[in-house]
């Protein structure tokens, strides 16, 4: 009798993604039991596909002789027969990153960040869906059974899209739970491991429903944080809404700013709650450099490739599917009545097991009221948002930003329409309608 062993089939779409690659792949090669995968990368710039691929298979020469390495620029080429896909793409680059958030500063939305919603997450989104529709129809023919692994943002948006418009398995990642529960622990001052949390709303947006020490309830200590100025001022806007809403939401003060009406409607209050400023779009064009830099000289042999583990779920997912070894995550899912009072069929981060059977979603049932309502103000520019790319519909989209919770309560309805018009025509290569 031939044992037949299953050597899984790891896609990567928007591999030029450099950085961020290198550190999922790193993770396939920390894990003894994957080190016999195939590795297939793609990205359509070939010169940073070069350049990963020469990270890659070093790597895989010094931890993982056995690793297959496929690079290609065909989509199609790099899908057939995958076990997993990972996409990590960013339709216009940073061109049209730079159109949202431009034009909005114009009008006197500023955005930090702009990829989640808001006019630059719309139309992040609108660029963003049906190159991921593309794909997920591509895997249909040619890898059915596989599972997408969604990191573009924007999160809800993309998966809810993807959710309503193809039948292929996915979620949808970010590093924003395990991200702020490490935070966490560091503002109460006791190790990350000796925590616990459950953590459920949507991406950027959940909540720290527990938050526990050792067993025992930590929010005590964590009220007891707030109060020392030097830890406030770390995270005001995240530390503002808890105390009036009860609970610790995820992702930065500087993205949730962005997703609420209160904090940044004038400079003063920019000034007063969201300094010292993070502007994503300047760190995209500065702040990586030293990390490219430093794995251009990894290939080159003048410093060693580290082998190392990250916190990002992405390779845990796949860990547990081909092992059987559980693991717990929180993905972005398909709301059927996880979250009870939330919209059917959206989009809500929550907590999942995973094992050799794929993700399973958690029941969480109703979130505290108050909490719930503020997602639904979120949920209601998702749901448009998609409306829009999947019926390429610019009165969706235009409600879309309508809705929005910062940029309402700047602009009337005209000055969003002449703002959205100046969008639309900016980003026509990338929007096809």
């Amino acid at each position: 009798m031939v044992l037949v062993v299953h050597m899984a089939k790891i896609v990567f779409i928007g591999a030029g993604s450099v950085v961020f690659a290198s550190r999922l792949i790193t993770d396939i090669a920390y894990h003894l039991e994957l080190r016999d995968s195939t590795i297939s990368l793609m990205d359509i710039d070939a010169e940073r596909l070069k350049i990963i691929s020469g990270f890659t298979r070093p790597l895989a020469s010094k931890y993982a002789p056995e690793m297959k390495i496929e690079s290609t620029l065909n989509r199609r080429e790099a899908l057939k027969d995958a076990d997993y896909v990972i996409i990590m793409i960013q339709v216009g680059g940073l061109e049209a990153f730079e159109i949202d958030i431009n034009i909005p500063l114009k009008y006197g939305v500023n955005q930090e960040v702009g990829d989640t919603i808001g006019p630059g997450g719309v139309f992040r989104g609108l660029r963003t869906i049906p190159v991921l529709l593309d794909i997920c129809y591509d895997m249909e023919e040619l890898c059915p059974d596989a599972l997408l692994i969604n990191y573009a943002n924007p999160m809800a948006i993309n998966c809810w899209a993807m959710n309503k418009a193809t039948r292929i398995k996915n979620v949808g990642l970010c590093h924003s739970v395990q991200g702020t529960a490490m935070q966490l622990a560091r503002y109460i001052n006791v190790p990350y491991k000796d925590v616990y949390y459950w953590v459920a709303g949507i991406n950027h947006q959940a909540f720290f429903l527990e938050f526990k020490y050792k067993g025992r309830d930590a929010y005590p200590l964590l009220w007891e944080a707030m109060r020392k100025r030097e830890i406030y001022e770390q995270d005001k806007v995240r530390f503002e809404m808890m105390k009036y809403l009860g609970y610790f939401i995820t992702e930065s003060s500087h993205h949730l700013g962005e997703y609420v009406p209160y904090f940044r409607t004038t400079e003063e209050r920019r000034k007063q709650y969201c300094e010292p400023r993070w502007f994503y779009l300047e760190i995209c064009k500065e702040a990586w450099k030293p990390h490219f830099e430093r794995i251009k000289k990894q290939i080159s042999g003048e410093i060693p490739i580290e082998l190392s583990r990250s916190h990002e779920y992405g390779v845990d997912i796949i860990y547990s599917m081909e092992t059987g070894k559980p693991c717990r995550i929180n993905g972005n899912v398909e709301n059927r009545w996880l979250i009870t009072n939330l919209p059917y069929g959206c989009c809500v981060e929550v907590p999942c097991f995973v094992d050799k059977g794929g993700i399973h979603p958690c029941h969480v049932g109703n979130l505290p009221s108050q909490c719930a309502a503020l997602n639904r103000t979120n949920i209601n520019v998702q749901e448009l948002a998609v409306k829009a790319a999947l019926e390429r519909d610019r009165g969706a989209a235009l409600q879309a930003v309508m809705f929005d919770p910062l940029t309402s309560a700047i602009l009337t309805p005209r000055e969003i329409e002449m703002m959205v018009d100046e969008m639309f025509k900016a980003e026509a290569k990338w929007i096809p309608f």
